[in-house]
């Protein structure tokens, strides 16, 4: 396995080549015809708010790791779901990155300071809470210290980079949603299933990722 250090360099590569990433890539929701059954633009006559979140990967015992955050039970939307730490862009955020770093802090907690901001993967449209979501990669030499908010986290948990490559880590289930049956992929991690906006991004980095090699 390679160190930290090797892995980095790899995240680095990969979210500046921006190499164009299949739907197919993507951990999507599908009818029960493979057909997909979310789409990434919001349709026409909507206007989202602009969103971020973090993906933010540090070493732990000499393989990098990121936080993900299991969403308190009363929060309005994606409520007792798997995040990554992330929301609204305001006026006052200097930009998409420094909106990022901006939740990660509020949320968990975490130094934007300790941040090296590598890039941005693609944005796509969430529909329960209308955001166009941005997801930024950065990387930290350390581990910073988790601090969870408790009005918006029930849970901080770290999963290794090497367990979102794992193909093992993928399970696809049949759900009822809307009354409709649809196919969804999600990550079995640290005993939760990470499905929705959060495994589209973590997806999309993980595609970027094996294209570079």
């Amino acid at each position: 396995m390679m160190p930290w250090q090797t892995q980095a360099a790899w995240v680095r590569r990969a979210v500046a080549a921006q190499a164009p990433v299949a739907l197919d890539d993507l951990l999507l929701p599908r009818d029960l015809h493979g057909e997909i059954a979310r789409h990434l633009l919001p349709p026409p006559h909507v206007q989202p708010r602009q969103a971020a979140a973090l993906l933010l990967f540090y070493p732990q015992n000499d393989r990098l790791h990121l936080p993900l955050t299991l969403r308190t039970s009363h929060l309005p939307t994606h409520r007792g779901q798997v995040s990554l730490p992330g929301g609204a862009i305001d006026p006052t955020d200097a930009s998409v990155a420094a909106a990022a770093l901006r939740e990660a802090h509020e949320e968990l907690g975490i130094d934007p300071a300790l941040v090296e901001v590598v890039g941005c993967l693609r944005s796509f449209y969430i529909p329960p809470s209308n955001f166009m979501l941005t997801p930024v990669v950065g990387l930290a030499t350390q581990a910073p210290p988790l601090q969870p908010h408790a009005g918006e986290v029930e849970l901080a948990f770290e999963v290794a980079l090497d367990q979102l490559l794992d193909p093992a880590t993928v399970v696809v289930e049949e759900w009822q949603m809307q009354g409709v049956t649809v196919r969804v992929p999600y990550y079995a991690l640290a005993g939760q299933k990470v499905w929705g906006a959060t495994a589209i991004a973590l997806s999309e980095l993980v595609a970027r990722l094996r294209y570079e090699g």
